[in-house]
């Protein structure tokens, strides 16, 4: 694919629904539209997303949510150049809404059909919105996901280190549960621990006492809920206060964890010379303004370039997804009708899987 073109992008793997149109020339890409269908009132109840729900909501809306995307941009079906969706990895139900829709769109208009790993549209966020040079150290960091690593090429990614249990997000939204808290976590817990004193309460920092860049979150959580026990046994029950010191002292565990793991990334990426050295973040908890500052300080300690991008494009979004997608197109890529939807789907295929993947298989 050569010139001026557009892509429509979809993305359904957790619980937004999401559509968007890019007008891609070159390497460089304009968001026409950006349009997502939350789903936050339908899991509210269960502390957490139901899967079965999520795919269900994605089947009802994902229609009306690329309509949407179409009419903002200006433009129809006809004058689009390539369908991009997420073909995993995520809540297999939604992935598997997203791709049978792109499929039926590409069987009936003939639009080449490019298959898009989610992460790696995380991974090129920063190369969206600021055309960050290659090769860049990036912490992807999500409700699902936590991994970094070194950015070598659109299809060319290096992990250095990862999550070995739960993901930052996800301990987010269990920390924001135990301490009866809305959902989604990580915006309540930030929001909360504006109002404590975050060292007024001591937890762990698992795995900073090992060599390497693996984390863990697991254990963080569970020292969450000990001290609320302890704090409701003391009081009988858990006074406001306490609860907005739990959330500072957690965020600022995780905070802590996150950007040491990063800075021994950078001594491994910085002893490669690249020639702009550049640190990013992307995912979904790349919102929270603590790691954010965590970072930025980090990378200025380095005389190196940060980035992160903007708030709308840190969580799951279709923009991202168009523009890995119109990657792939631009080096003649695209998929069949037989694409498959995966559940699992590591960006560093050559690495070894995480520990602690569980029943459902090798961590990304």
């Amino acid at each position: 694919m050569t010139g001026t073109f557009h892509i429509l992008g979809i993305e359904s793997s957790c619980d937004d629904t999401a559509a968007a149109v890019l007008r891609v020339d070159r390497s460089k890409a304009q968001i026409l539209s950006n349009v997502v269908y939350g789903q936050s009132e339908l899991h509210a109840r269960f502390g957490g997303v139901v899967p079965e729900i999520a795919a269900r909501a994605h089947a009802e809306k994902i229609d009306l949510c690329i309509e949407d995307a179409l009419s903002q941009s200006g433009l129809a079906l006809e004058d689009l150049d390539g369908i991009a969706v997420t073909a995993g990895p995520g809540l297999i139900g939604g992935v598997l809404a997203g791709v049978m829709c792109a499929k039926g769109l590409s069987a009936a208009t003939g639009l080449p059909l490019i298959g898009v790993n989610h992460l790696a549209g995380h991974a090129l966020t920063p190369r969206l919105t600021d055309d960050v040079t290659y090769p860049y150290l990036l912490l992807l960091v999500s409700g699902g996901h936590c991994q970094i690593l070194i950015v070598r090429g659109d299809e060319d990614f290096t992990r250095l280190g990862g999550t070995i249990d739960d993901s930052p997000g996800e301990a987010f939204d269990k920390t924001a549960k135990l301490l009866g808290m809305s959902q989604p976590g990580g915006p309540a817990v930030e929001a909360e621990a504006r109002n404590g004193d975050q060292r007024a309460i001591a937890l762990p920092r698992p795995l900073l006492d090992r060599p390497g860049c693996d984390m863990s979150f697991s254990g963080l959580k569970t020292a969450v809920l000990r001290q609320r026990d302890a704090a409701v046994a003391r009081d009988g029950g858990l006074k406001r206060s306490v609860r907005a010191d739990l959330c500072g002292a957690f965020q600022l565990a995780v905070r802590d964890i996150l950007v040491e793991k990063t800075r021994r990334a950078l001594d491994i990426y910085l002893a490669e010379r690249p020639k702009t050295p550049t640190l990013a973040v992307a995912g979904g908890v790349a919102a929270n303004g603590m790691l954010r500052a965590g970072l930025e300080k980090l990378a200025r300690q380095q005389g190196m370039a940060f980035v992160a991008p903007p708030l709308a494009l840190c969580t799951d979004n279709a923009a991202m997804i168009a523009y890995a997608g119109a990657q792939r197109l631009i080096a003649g890529a695209q998929d069949g009708l037989d694409l498959a939807a995966r559940p699992r789907w590591p960006l560093d295929q050559k690495a070894p899987a995480m520990l602690g993947a569980g029943k459902r298989g090798a961590k990304a």
